[in-house]
């Protein structure tokens, strides 16, 4: 199928397991539609810098947007408030006790521009299917031992690929993402993917660099 909008060819997956190679993406980096989600699809996704977003009333759509937004660990920001909340002590931090309730509790987070959820059942099967295997994880932040926030993603090894955050408490999420950094970073991880921009994630210290600069570190 082409789109004529930009003489671009829109890939339709097969049962094979292969992507197109990512520069073949549009503009909004929109690569290929259909597909599956399996594991194995999804983890070639994740190591070639593909992931999927779509709405529950569409089809399966692969994203390789072109910069792509990143936290390389040892630059992330720490506020002053933030600091604060961090020697406070109030939030606790645990990792994949409850991956399932990180991904519900995501799926119901009121998204600007957004109608719906792009966690749809599909998607939450394929991503417990995932943590069940050892390569989606979650992060979990608690108080008063009350789970407030947290986030989830796909662990590579070397990168971490973010996919959701949700705070019930004003600054849960950027505790998580803050301790995880650091904890990344102590580990040696090249890099968090964080998809495309928001004014949070640049808060925080994320930046966008090249796709293809990306794709290379991404490669280790």
């Amino acid at each position: 199928m082409e789109n004529r909008e930009e003489g671009i060819p829109l890939y339709f997956l097969t049962e094979r397991l292969e992507f197109p190679p990512v520069e073949h993406a549009n503009h909004e980096g929109l690569l290929a539609v259909g597909g599956d989600l399996s594991p194995e699809r999804l983890l070639l996704a994740y190591k070639n810098g593909i992931f999927p977003w779509f709405n529950d009333d569409s089809l399966i759509l692969w994203w390789s947007p072109d910069p792509r937004m990143v936290l390389f660990p040892e630059k992330i920001k720490i506020s002053k408030s933030m600091r604060k909340v961090l020697r406070d002590g109030n939030f606790k931090l645990t990792q994949d006790t409850c991956f399932e309730k990180v991904l519900d509790q995501c799926a119901k987070v009121d998204r600007p521009g957004q109608e719906g959820t792009w966690i749809t059942p599909e998607m939450k099967s394929a991503y417990l299917n995932l943590h069940e295997k050892g390569w989606a994880k979650s992060y979990e932040v608690w108080e008063n031992g009350e789970l407030v926030g947290g986030l989830y993603g796909v662990d590579l090894g070397h990168v971490f690929c973010g996919e959701s955050m949700f705070s019930l408490q004003s600054n849960a999420s950027k505790f998580a993402f803050i301790k995880m950094a650091q904890e990344l970073q102590a580990k040696k991880y090249k890099l968090i993917d964080c998809q495309v921009h928001t004014e949070h994630l640049e808060s925080l210290g994320a930046e966008l660099i090249p796709r293809s600069e990306f794709l290379q570190l991404l490669q280790g």
